[in-house]
């Protein structure tokens, strides 16, 4: 393969690409839900706000294991790549 070809991502990196995506667009809009609740006045401790406030507590490190998870995995295809074993 020449340098400096861009290689396609194989099946499960799209697949841990599409995880760390979900999880961070899912934290980032909990939060912005989160804060104009509260900023609106809104009772945070009645209702279905108790479970908006836990889900960033719970996406965040989950979004962490899914980015080194996510790394490993590129490095794991680039060690496999420059050894010359052409497995996907």
């Amino acid at each position: 393969m020449a340098r400096g070809t861009a290689v396609p991502l194989n099946r499960t990196e799209r697949i841990a690409a599409f995880v760390l995506g979900a999880i961070a667009a899912i934290t980032v809009v909990d939060l912005i839900v989160l804060l104009v609740g509260r900023g609106a006045g809104a009772n945070v401790s009645q209702g279905v706000w108790p479970v908006i406030a836990v889900l960033p507590a719970i996406g965040i490190p989950l979004l962490l294991v899914a980015l080194v998870v996510f790394i490993v995995l590129m490095g794991l295809r680039s060690r496999r790549l420059a050894a010359g074993d052409a497995r996907r």
